[in-house]
């Protein structure tokens, strides 16, 4: 596995395989990986010829207080996970690799950013979009790959390369568990041992929403409200927010007719957890 830290290395890398006529594959992370990420980079594996794994994390999609310098990183642990995962290239940039002081330029998707975790992170979505299309620039990759728990990112970036003409095919990835049903994050190491075992109420209340709909309950409100009651159970447990949505605008919904997804977000002591799942209409 080739380690690459600087720019213009990579972008000759990424040149050298297009010659080639190799199929790049990338999926970009801010590392500490676990499971979800690793199963990001076996689909990259068989999309194409060549895996390109970027770890990065970014500073300015994390907003005044949040988590950028207590972020969980351990990159050796990363290299020794991709080495034996079978990835073949790995982009570690700097910082100031990536933003030069006299950096200025922002990319927005405008309406998506807004909305759910875009609401309560401002500036959140403006910069993964901003950094993600410096990645697909430098990196080059025919396919990219991106993890189905972030739904709202997954669907932000979908728009920004089809509004923007970007020549690159975008696959999610099914979200990863734990055996109780977590969503596999990066952030979970936050968690102490009474906020992780309060922590899967976020899955059980997706179940519970999916439950609902299909004993034939369609008002939105109601499942709503129920999904609420039930986390408010778990007293460590603070909402952000829970909306059932069009799973490719995002727009909330009232009633349930066919396609729906419900998205959740939940405060557990010093961690923000997201969570998401498509309902099955019956």
């Amino acid at each position: 596995m080739r380690i690459v830290t600087h720019v213009n290395e990579m972008k000759s890398i990424a040149d050298e395989y297009r010659k080639e006529g190799k199929i790049i594959a990338f999926v970009p992370t801010m590392g500490y990986l676990h499971e979800g990420h690793l199963s990001l980079v076996d689909i990259a594996k068989k999309k194409g010829d060549v895996c390109v794994v970027s770890i990065f994390v970014n500073p300015i999609q994390f907003g005044p207080g949040e988590d950028y310098d207590r972020y969980p990183r351990d990159v050796r642990r990363d290299e020794r996970l991709l080495e034996q995962r079978g990835c073949d290239t790995l982009f570690y940039p700097s910082t100031s690799e990536m933003y030069p002081e006299d950096f200025l330029t922002r990319v927005r998707v405008e309406k998506l950013s807004n909305i759910l975790c875009g609401k309560s992170r401002p500036g959140h979505f403006e910069g993964v979009t901003t950094v993600v299309l410096k990645l697909f620039n430098i990196v080059k990759p025919h396919v990219a790959v991106f993890g189905e728990k972030d739904y709202q990112q997954l669907v932000i970036i979908k728009r920004m390369v089809r509004d923007l003409n970007l020549d690159v095919e975008i696959v999610a990835g099914e979200i990863i568990r734990e055996k109780d049903g977590l969503a596999m994050s990066s952030r979970n190491v936050y968690l102490d041992p009474v906020e992780r075992e309060q922590a899967t109420c976020l899955f059980r209340s997706l179940l519970l929403a999916q439950d609902m709909v299909k004993a034939g309950i369609r008002d939105t409100k109601t499942i709503i409200e129920a999904v609420n009651d039930f986390i408010k159970n778990f007293d460590r447990a603070r909402i952000d927010y829970i909306k059932i949505v069009h799973p490719d605008t995002l727009e909330e919904l009232e009633e349930i007719h066919d396609r729906a997804r419900i998205l959740l977000a939940v405060y557990l002591g010093g961690a923000r957890l997201i969570d998401n799942m498509e309902i099955d209409v019956p």
